[in-house]
């Protein structure tokens, strides 16, 4: 039997390697941040009838946190290579002071349940089912005494999926 190797599998790519840039608010007023943990899966239903969903797991140190939670709709958004700077960008810079998004030159669409961009290659527009930090007595040490051993954890946040847009590399 062949090792189980996660980067050998696609759908672990995408948040891994590719990162995700997760955008939550309004036209009005919205904030993105990148995002290199996440997993997509189903939950709450019966075998069947899983509602599809994407999981991330955004630091409430971030400025989109404030957006995930005073907002019931998210996108998480996955870009070519080719936009690889404007997500290092999103992902070292905030957002309360500058139009981070136009700084990074992407090209926001606003939609009915969202904010996608023209440049992103796969658009996943959800519906917050979920929110919640993870809980510290539920960690296992090397990550409970690791990781946030002198920082709070970080939120959870659970989306069904409404839409999937998906255009060509």
């Amino acid at each position: 039997m062949k090792a189980f190797e996660a980067n050998n599998y696609p759908v672990f790519t995408l948040f891994n390697n590719r990162w995700g840039l997760v955008t939550a608010g309004t036209a009005d007023a919205f904030n993105a941040c990148t995002l290199s943990w996440g997993s997509l899966g189903t939950i709450w239903g019966g075998p069947g009838q899983g509602r599809p969903i994407v999981t991330i797991y955004v630091h409430p140190d971030r400025y989109t946190h404030t957006f995930l939670r005073n907002n019931d709709r998210f996108t998480v958004s996955f870009f070519p290579e080719t936009c690889r700077k404007a997500l290092e960008y999103l992902g070292s810079h905030s957002g309360r002071k500058e139009n981070k998004i136009a700084a990074a030159g992407l090209t926001p669409i606003f939609l009915e349940n969202g904010v996608a961009y023209e440049e992103a290659t796969l658009t996943f527009v959800c519906r917050k089912l979920y929110e919640g930090p993870f809980a510290q007595e539920g960690l296992a040490d090397e990550i409970g005494k690791g990781i946030y051993a002198s920082r709070e954890p970080h939120w959870v946040f659970v989306g069904e999926i409404l839409e999937a847009r998906e255009k060509a590399d």
